[in-house]
């Protein structure tokens, strides 16, 4: 534990991911910095730290069952008095899904934000010193509970509902699909780590191959990563038909990363004829985050009703 005196303890869950990687000599970047050697890095910041080293993964290789891990942990920080936030370090490849898990399973009562890097730690540009100082600070003002979990990344502070990856090789990677303030959540406290759920993408002229593969696998869930503003074509159609008629729901998002979502094209594989076939419309979230959603919905036995609602158009206050 770092800082000292009567400052606030701030709690530093480290995942793994790019702000806890160096290269090797094969050229490979892989994580190897534990949590107190990152906090090591940190400027100077007003609060005492506390590392708790959960795992050390790249995030593009993270299952559900360790998303509720980290999720976990977070409540374990939550339920601790001496704690004033909590900060986790996590890969930016599935930052988005985890902080969204994070914000479906715990009414916050500190605050709780993720944080990484967009370069490793032995790079010439190391951004994640900076990002974990800002982070911190983040987690120190008790204003933010009210904001659900948040991205302290690149200079921004973002909701985690909406939130996505904007760029691959840039200090400022992250943005919200929408401008909302704070999307008003389901609660949804059930363990995923067992729910499968797929995310098919679609393209022009493509069949249903891919959904019908995910009805075989035994999916309990799909999320269709669909065009525009969540269209496809009649095949896609036809094959959500299927998929209610054995009792798996289909979300549709879409491949474009920002704007409200609108079911209002026709055509006979449009938005409004894929929910007409039983499919729900994410209006906000994405497909990486919808399958979080989904997942957490069909973890706690949501009713069809209630998944609907979860994915129409967010409150925000």
């Amino acid at each position: 534990m770092s800082g000292e005196g009567n400052a606030p303890l701030v709690a530093v869950i480290a995942t793994g991911g790019t702000i806890a990687s160096r290269r090797g000599a094969d050229g490979a970047s892989t994580p190897s910095l534990s949590g107190e050697d990152l906090l090591a890095l940190v400027p100077q910041v007003s609060a005492r730290l506390k590392p708790v080293d959960l795992m050390a993964k790249d995030s593009s290789s993270l299952t559900l069952a360790d998303m509720q891990r980290i999720s976990d942990a977070v409540g374990v920080e939550l339920n601790d008095a001496a704690v004033a936030g909590v900060v986790v370090l996590h890969g930016t490849d599935a930052m988005e899904e985890s902080s969204l898990l994070v914000n479906l399973q715990h009414a916050l009562t500190k605050p709780v934000v993720f944080t990484g890097a967009q370069f490793t730690a032995d790079h010439k540009d190391a951004d994640g010193p900076a990002n974990l100082a800002q982070a911190i600070e983040t987690a120190l003002d008790p204003q933010n509970v009210a904001k659900g979990v948040l991205l302290s990344f690149g200079g921004r502070c973002l909701s985690a509902w909406g939130l996505y990856k904007l760029s691959a090789d840039a200090a400022d990677a992250f943005r919200s699909a929408r401008s909302l303030v704070q999307a008003s959540a389901p609660s949804l406290v059930a363990p995923v780590a067992d729910i499968r759920v797929d995310i098919v993408a679609i393209h022009p002229g493509c069949d249903a191959t891919h959904i019908d593969a995910s009805l075989q696998a035994g999916a309990k869930g799909i999320v269709l990563a669909a065009l525009g503003s969540g269209n496809a074509n009649p095949d896609i159609a036809e094959a959500v038909k299927r998929c209610a008629e054995r009792g798996v729901p289909v979300v549709v998002s879409s491949r474009v990363p920002e704007g409200r979502l609108v079911a209002s094209y026709g055509g006979g594989g449009g938005g409004h004829d894929l929910v007409a076939a039983g499919a729900v419309h994410s209006s906000t979230l994405r497909p990486g985050q919808a399958r979080i959603l989904l997942a957490a919905l069909l973890a706690d036995n949501s009713p069809a009703e209630t998944i609907v609602s979860a994915f129409g158009e967010p409150l925000s206050h």
